[in-house]
Formats: C-alpha cells, structure tokens, sequence
C-alpha cells in the first residue's frame, strides 16, 4: 500500500503541467456554465452528451490528447505570445492553439452538419478548451513553455510558474468542492453577467494574456511564493473560473438556442 501511495504521487507530480486549472478548475468552470444555461438549451446539451453534465466531461480532453487518436490535439490547450509580439503578430501553429481550435468548434457546431458522435466529441472538446483559455499560464510565453520553465519556489517546494497556477494556488485559495465554488463566486447580477459575456473569443484570451503577463512581472525565476501570493491570486481565480464559465454558457447558449 505504502509504494502505492508514492507511486500515485510521483504520477501527480510529473503529470501536473499537463492539466490548466487541474480537475477543480475545470469542473467549476463547467458547473458555472450548467447553473447558467437557459432550460431548453441544457436539454439540447444534455442530449448531445448522452444523457453525461458539462462536468463529466470538463476534463475529457487532457486524457484524450494524450492517446493517438487525439494527439492532433495537444496544442489546442494553450497559445502563446512572447515578449515583443502580440496576439496577432506572433507566429500562430501550424497544428492550432486554443482561439483557433475554440472559433472552428463553435462554427462546426452550429454548422449543424456533425453528426451525433461528432457533435458529442466537439462539445466535450469546448468545454474543456474554454476552461483553458482562461488559465493564464495557457496564454504564457512560448520561450519558458507556458512558465514551465520559470521555477519558483511554493512555500518552500519546487515549483513552476505553470504548475502552481495549475491547481497548487486554486487548492491554496478555497478548498473546496466545484459546486461550493460555483455557489461562492457566480454571485453577480445579470448586467454584470451579460458585461462578461460579451465580446470575441480572441477578446477574452487577449484579456487573459495581459494577466499573465502581469503575473510574469510579479515572479521572477526564484521567486519564493506563500501567504501574501495566495491572498492576492485568490480572486484573480475566481475571476477568471467565473468569466470561463458565463462565457462558456454563452457559446453553447448561441449554438443551441
């Protein structure tokens, strides 16, 4: 049981950079976006995913890309600007990122051609991918990888910047469960709510970028991480859980209306 135990950690240690928000975030993402779907578009969702929740399938996609049937989707999670480029002149990938791979599933889905299996993976493909448009360490640099490459330390472990944005400072900040996060942050009013939901899918990574370039400037490699970085980030995450999911329920609200 004890080499269990290890075993189980050292796969979480060395799988971790692989997961934006980890699985909290993603479900809170997701459920956000279930409690704020018009009735008859929940049942149109439900039914493309077989009868599954946005949440059983919120972290789908980070398996999948990882087995050879998927593979072409490993660089959806992510798109990257380094220092000195914007959004529109850094040189994009061939293979995609996360505003091209979002904007074409959002056009095949409301194209209404797919068919039911298809229709099925591509909504399973959006909820995840929204989710990670809003991770900041997703719209990072490519020269550290995301912030993979800037190693800090996390009251007093090592860490990587994308690591702890990850899951390490969501755990930090409340833990608890997806539904108690949904019920903590998804307070605001309905003009508040409509304000968040409004503008291009390009809008809302270029307006994670510029956290992430903030947080950039806050740590620098060595930084040395604990209480004051988690009290300030707290509602840096929830914020950005809250516009993933709202803007995630305007997406499929426009395809299934």
């Amino acid at each position: 049981m004890k080499r269990f135990f290890i075993a189980a950690l050292l796969v979480l240690a060395f799988t971790t950079d692989a997961f934006a928000w980890g699985q909290k975030g993603h479900d809170v993402v997701a459920y956000v976006a279930e409690c704020n779907l018009p009735s008859c578009v929940a049942k149109r969702v439900t039914r493309a995913l077989e009868g599954h929740s946005l949440v059983y399938y919120s972290n789908w996609l980070d398996n999948a890309s990882h087995t050879e049937e998927y593979a072409y989707t490993k660089t959806w999670h992510y798109a990257n600007i380094d220092v000195g480029y914007t959004f529109e002149t850094m040189p994009r990938l061939e293979s995609g990122d996360v505003v091209k791979a979002v904007n074409d599933l959002v056009a095949q889905l409301k194209s209404k051609t797919l068919t039911a299996e298809q229709e099925n993976i591509a909504l399973r493909m959006l909820i995840h991918l929204v989710g990670d448009m809003h991770c900041p360490m997703h719209a990072g640099r490519k020269a550290d990888r995301g912030g993979n490459g800037v190693k800090v330390l996390y009251f007093g472990r090592q860490a990587n910047l994308h690591s702890i944005w990850d899951s390490s400072l969501v755990e930090s900040a409340h833990n608890w469960t997806y539904t108690e996060w949904q019920r903590q942050i998804d307070i605001v009013d309905k003009r508040t709510k409509r304000a968040i939901q409004e503008g291009s899918v390009e809008d809302w990574f270029k307006q994670t970028h510029a956290i992430a370039e903030e947080i950039y400037a806050a740590t620098p490699e060595g930084a040395r991480l604990s209480y004051d970085e988690v009290a300030k980030y707290a509602p840096v995450i929830e914020q950005q859980f809250l516009r993933g999911g709202l803007r995630l329920a305007a997406l499929l609200t426009e395809i299934y209306k």
